[in-house]
């Protein structure tokens, strides 16, 4: 289950509200209609987003990366401590009730990889077998998550790109229309040159923060399900709890040198 992340929200809205300072302070207000041209924003954008089609390996994933915008907005309410804390607490109902009590807790937890954890245990699965499908499960969405990644960051190197040929475009029109008005340059000069103001605006704004944000969150979610695989593989094993605990303290430790390294 996710929620508004709303440091990142506040971080776009902020970023925008730069933009519109920086042309209010140099022309007003009402000059941020002119900074407006939609062919500009259809040949820049459109233009960006068809290119990471070319490069999706299928229709799906090229939606389900578009899609994944809206996890860059999000949190998870589950943490690394809460999933920890979970463990240490399925542990202890184990190690004192046995495997089969842990039936009726899984349908309370909130992390569905989780609960296929505990729900494999209680169903009697053979350790290997169970080793295999959680990390099979990892697996699946370290991919996910890489690929999701990868259709940001292409975005972001195309845009400035095509905002280029966008002006590229926009100079070659202006310069067959222009005729022996020389007053017609700096108009034409200025509306060309927004295609390259709305690629650097696609990649800085937009595609460059969440392709970070899916990296960091990506690397929270993968943390947890390592956890979650070791713990599950624990209580089956019948490891007592404090073992248990101490095994997840020595991974919090590996993630944080990991992380400062």
């Amino acid at each position: 289950m996710k929620k508004p992340n709303s440091s990142t929200i506040t971080g776009f809205i902020c970023c925008f509200g730069m933009v519109l300072f920086g042309i209010a302070t140099n022309g007003g207000i009402k000059t941020i209609l002119s900074f407006i041209h939609f062919p500009s924003m259809v040949v820049t954008f459109g233009g960006a987003i068809f290119a990471v089609m070319i490069t999706s390996e299928s229709f799906a994933d090229f939606v389900d990366g578009l899609k994944s915008f809206g996890s860059a907005l999000s949190k998870r309410n589950a943490g690394i401590d809460e999933v920890a804390n979970l463990i240490y607490e399925l542990s202890l109902l184990a190690r004192k009730e046995g495997l089969l009590a842990l039936e009726e807790k899984a349908s309370e937890l909130q992390h569905p990889f989780l609960e296929k954890g505990v729900r494999l245990i209680v169903d009697g699965t053979d350790q290997e077998l169970l080793r295999d499908i959680l990390e099979t499960d990892l697996m699946h969405q370290i991919e996910d998550n890489r690929r999701r990644i990868t259709f940001w960051e292409n975005l972001g190197s195309y845009a400035p790109a095509w905002g280029m040929v966008g002006t590229l475009l926009g100079l070659i029109n202006m310069m067959k229309s222009m005729g022996s008005d020389p007053s017609a340059i700096g108009a034409g000069m200025s509306l060309a040159l927004l295609t390259t103001l709305y690629g650097s605006l696609l990649a800085n704004w937009v595609c460059i923060p969440v392709a970070a944000k899916l990296r960091r969150s990506g690397m929270v979610e993968e943390m947890e399900k390592e956890l979650i695989v070791e713990g599950v593989l624990s209580i089956q094993a019948g490891e007592s709890p404090m073992i248990i605990k101490e095994k997840i303290r020595t991974y919090r430790s590996n993630w944080e040198e990991a992380a400062a390294a």
